[in-house]
């Protein structure tokens, strides 16, 4: 009699489960009339440091961007960098400046693939230089023309962590706020 009530039961649950899996396909006029919703308006930034040698730097710069096509996007940036920089003069004393530059930036970017994306970027940093005379400064907006590329890896809906290779066309080894023409910034954008 126990088998026979095992053997009833299991045949319902088997009835039941295959019940719950019915089939159902969707139409092809369905599926098209709903594309994924991706807000066109993106925001993020990135974050950098260095605090080795006779370059030191801390780097905070939020963006706010705009995808015009899945493919193309356009955005604005601000940049504040915390620089310690080292100053040999030929014939005077050594010296170090430590100040905050701060400045602005533009971007288009075109999305190659999923994963991988160019970049073009305009800059523009108020950086405080060493005239060399004494310890004077002077505060002096420095250009910088970036060209190079990224990837961004997906995570999260509609948010990605990126890192991206610039070369700086218009870098100065001595205005820069940069200590190399090749600049590699990571983040994130939501």
């Amino acid at each position: 009699m126990k088998k026979l009530l095992l053997t009833f039961i299991m045949i319902l649950a088997a009835i039941q489960l295959s019940n719950g899996q019915e089939y159902f396909e969707e139409s092809q006029e369905d599926t098209e009339d709903e594309a994924p919703v991706v807000d066109p308006f993106y925001f993020g930034g990135g974050f950098g440091f260095n605090l080795f040698g006779d370059f030191k730097f801390l780097n905070v710069s939020p963006i706010a961007g705009y995808r015009f096509t899945p493919e193309f996007s356009m955005g604005v940036g601000i940049s504040y960098l915390w620089l310690e920089r080292d100053f040999n003069f030929q014939g005077q004393p050594s010296f170090s400046i430590s100040s905050s530059q701060f400045g602005g930036r533009i971007f288009g970017r075109r999305q190659i693939d999923d994963i991988y994306f160019a970049q073009a970027e305009f800059e523009s940093i108020s950086v405080e230089l060493g005239t060399g005379i004494g310890n004077e400064t002077e505060r002096e907006w420095v250009p910088g023309l970036f060209l190079g590329g990224g990837m961004m890896t997906p995570f999260f809906a509609n948010s990605s962590i990126n890192i991206t290779v610039l070369y700086n066309f218009l870098h100065d080894n001595f205005k820069s706020p940069y200590g190399s023409a090749v600049v590699v910034r990571g983040g994130i954008v939501l």
